[in-house]
């Protein structure tokens, strides 16, 4: 690492110049920084400005069902990311309130009892709790109803241990410290243009160009934007999401609840989040009243131990998705010198780090312990559909 940070004060050329201090963005810093390369990010508002910066922090997997490899990095993410989050505490001193609290799924229909008996089958292969631990298991109706309304769940739960939850501006707070203090993160600053054979990015508001060996395009919904301006392909858009913030004291150990399309996730500072929706049709990202509203009224038709709980913020973001759906990472076809890793939509927060290595193992030639999916790469978002 030092003789990275000699050559580049020697010459002025980063190793690698990350456009987007959300999670994908502050992940990979991260990643490669560890890996001895010199690493800028810029950010043209503040860390977790865009969707990154919200408080609902649920880490959940995909269902146990028609197991493919997205669904298998999902598992191995999940899996890796406790210590993963231990060695950041411990490098910067800062906690980010994980703990692997689990989820309760409410069985409403026959049908929905069936489904996940089977499941609950196919966890035992997908999962392989004799190996990690994990479970997914069908538990009676009117099981754990002192937390998820037992009218609300009328065919029993599902109840699984592999999820958790983390603060995600806690994590992002991290892993900026780290990035401060290993390499370079300067906020208020745009990218605007970049030249793959030079290296040359382009920034907003009278700042000089900077040379880099390598971008990554890291800016959540706005990536979409420049990535568009490089390539002349619009691959993304944005849907808005809204959460709020409760007081939740004495709620602190229960598991996450999903229900009616609404997660509720205690946390460890004696909050609990209540989110999120989903608006394809937006016109800005400011939380609105009548969402807020909608909130309560739904999460507390399910989980009444809300009743009565002061509200104590509100929070509404854009986040990137990907016109496929899945995340796009890895360098832009037809590029030499140009990644992107942005549209984790509602999983970012749970992939980010194993997202990081992989994009760290392709700008350094090193194989990937977990490879990115197909699915993931940009061969399968760009061109015709």
């Amino acid at each position: 690492m030092a003789h990275r940070d000699a050559e580049t004060r020697d010459t002025g050329t980063r190793d690698v110049v990350i456009a987007g201090a959300g999670i994908f963005g502050l992940a990979i810093a991260y990643a490669a920084i560890k890996s001895g390369m010199a690493v800028t990010v810029l950010e043209k508002a503040r860390v977790g400005a865009g969707s990154s910066g919200g408080v609902l922090g649920a880490l959940m997997p995909h269902m146990p069902a028609r197991w493919n490899p997205k669904k298998e990095f999902q598992f191995q993410a999940l899996l890796s990311l406790e210590d993963r989050i231990r060695q950041l505490e411990e490098e910067t001193g800062l906690a980010c309130q994980y703990r692997r609290c689990g989820r309760i799924l409410p069985l409403t229909t026959p049908d929905k009892l069936e489904h996940h008996l089977e499941r609950a089958e196919e966890s035992r292969q997908c999962w392989r709790p004799e190996e990690t631990g994990f479970s997914y298991t069908v538990e009676a109706a009117g099981s754990r109803s002192d937390w998820l309304s037992a009218a609300a769940a009328p065919f029993g739960i599902v109840y699984e241990t592999l999820a958790a939850r983390i603060s995600p501006r806690a994590y992002l707070a991290a892993l900026a410290e780290f990035v401060k203090k290993n390499g370079s993160l300067e906020e208020g600053v745009e990218v605007t243009g970049y030249d793959d054979e030079s290296g040359t990015v382009h920034l907003a508001g009278g700042h000089e160009p900077i040379r880099t060996r390598q971008l990554v395009i890291s800016g959540g919904f706005s990536a979409f934007d420049l990535i568009e301006k490089l390539t002349g392909e619009r691959i993304g858009r944005g849907e808005k999401g809204q959460a709020l913030l409760l007081e939740g004291a004495g709620l602190e150990d229960r598991p996450a609840i999903y229900c009616d399309g609404l997660y509720v996730v205690p946390h460890g500072d004696g909050t609990v989040a209540v989110g999120s929706t989903s608006d394809r049709h937006f016109q800005d990202d400011v939380p609105t009243p009548d969402r807020s509203r909608e909130l309560i009224e739904r999460a507390t038709a399910f989980c009444p131990r809300l009743k009565g709980r002061a509200v104590l913020s509100e929070w509404a973001g854009i986040r990137p998705r990907c016109n496929k759906r899945d995340p796009l990472t890895g360098r832009l076809p037809g590029f030499r010198t140009t990644y992107a890793a942005t549209g984790g939509f509602k999983i970012s927060f749970g992939i980010a780090h194993l997202v990081a290595d992989g994009m760290v193992a392709e700008m350094t030639g090193q194989p990937a312990r977990h490879p990115l999916p197909a699915t993931f790469r940009p061969e399968h978002h760009f061109g015709a559909t």
